[in-house]
C-alpha cells in the first residue's frame, strides 16, 4: 500500500523536479502542495480539537457525578458524544493519514529512481551488479542512492543506455547533499543541520500545543452546567482537578522528550531528503495551527 502511494507521489515530485531542477526545492514545493491538499482535514481536526476542549468540562462533571457507577458513566459519556455529534475516535483519521504520509514519503526518498524517475527494476538491478562487480560499495538498504552518486561512472560504462541519464538527480541543496545518510557520514557535520532543525521545530510544535491547552484550561476554572433541569454550578473538587492537570502535564512532558528521540532515530538512518520533508512539514504545521486557532470558531 505504501509503495502505491509512493508511486503516485513520485509523479508529483518528478513534475516539480523538472520545473526547478533541484531535488531540495522540489521537496519543499511537494511538501507545500501536500499540506494544501490536506488543509480541509486540518481544518476539521482543529475544529474537533476545539470542540473536544469544550467537552472536557462536561466530561469532568459526568466522571465526578458517576464515579461510583462506571457503567452509568460510560453510558452518559456516549450520550454526550452523541448529543454533540462527536465521535470518541474522531482523531484516528488524522493519525492514519499522518502514518500513511510518513511511510509513503520514506519509500519515495529511499527509492527515487523507482518512484520518481520510474526506471525499470531490471535496469536498477543491472547497475547495482555492475558496481558490485567492480568493487564499489552498494548499500543494501539504499542502493538507489549509491547509484545516483555513481552516475558518472555508470554513464561511462553504459553509453547506449538512455536510462543512465536519469540517474543524475541534483541532490545538492544550499550546500547540503540530500542523498547523504547521517549514519554513514558521521564525521561530516553538515548531515546534522537538517535533523537538528527538525528536532527544534518538533519541540516548538509540542510546546506550542501544550501552551494552547494550558491557556484554554485557565480561561474556565468553573463551568455552568444543567443538572436535572436546573441551572447551577457543579465543580470538580480542586484535588481531583489538580491530579488531572498533573497527569496532562506529565504526558506532555514525556511527549516533549519522546517525539524528538523517535524523530532523530529515524532521521539518522534515512537520506536527508526525508528530514527536509519533515522539517518543512513541521514549519508549515506550526504556521497552520497558529492561523487556524485564530480563525476557526467552534
Amino acid at each position: 500500500m505504501f509503495e502505491f502511494f509512493a508511486n503516485i507521489f513520485g509523479y508529483l515530485l518528478q513534475f516539480l523536479y523538472q520545473l526547478v531542477n533541484n531535488y531540495g526545492v522540489a521537496i519543499i514545493l511537494f511538501t507545500v502542495i501536500i499540506k494544501l491538499l490536506l488543509l480541509p482535514l486540518s481544518i476539521k481536526q482543529q475544529r474537533t480539537l476545539k470542540k473536544s476542549a469544550e467537552l472536557q468540562e462536561k466530561m469532568k462533571v459526568i466522571q465526578f457525578k458517576y464515579k461510583s457507577d462506571p457503567e452509568k458513566m460510560n453510558q452518559e459519556m456516549m450520550n454526550l458524544y452523541k448529543s454533540e455529534n462527536m465521535s470518541p475516535f474522531s482523531g484516528c483519521l488524522t493519525a492514519i493519514v499522518q502514518l500513511l504520509l510518513l511511510l509513503s514519503v520514506f519509500y519515495l526518498v529511499r527509492s527515487p529512481l523507482t518512484f520518481m524517475e520510474k526506471i525499470p527494476q531490471e535496469n536498477i538491478n543491472h547497475y547495482v551488479e555492475q558496481l558490485q562487480e567492480n568493487g564499489k560499495s552498494v548499500s543494501q538498504v539504499y542502493p538507489e542512492i549509491d547509484l545516483i552518486r555513481e552516475h558518472n561512472w555508470l554513464k561511462e560504462n553504459n553509453q547506449d543506455d538512455s536510462n543512465v541519464d536519469r540517474l543524475n538527480i541534483q541532490m545538492n541543496f544550499l550546500g547540503l547533499d540530500l542523498s547523504k545518510i547521517p549514519q554513514q557520514n558521521m564525521t561530516d557535520y553538515t548531515v546534522y543541520i537538517i535533523p537538528v532543525l527538525y528536532i527544534l521545530s518538533s519541540f516548538v510544535s509540542i510546546r506550542m500545543t501544550t501552551s494552547m491547552q494550558q491557556k484554554k484550561a485557565k480561561q474556565k476554572d468553573e463551568k455552568e452546567v444543567k443538572i436535572d433541569g436546573t441551572t447551577g454550578k457543579e465543580l470538580v473538587p480542586q484535588e481531583e482537578e489538580n491530579n488531572e492537570m498533573d497527569a496532562v502535564m506529565q504526558t506532555n512532558k514525556m511527549m516533549s522528550w519522546m517525539m524528538p528521540i523517535m524523530s532523530i532515530s529515524i532521521a539518522f538512518i534515512a537520506p536527508l531528503g526525508l528530514a527536509l520533508y519533515w522539517l518543512i512539514s513541521n514549519i508549515l504545521m506550526i504556521a497552520e495551527r497558529l492561523i487556524l486557532d485564530k480563525v476557526i470558531k467552534t
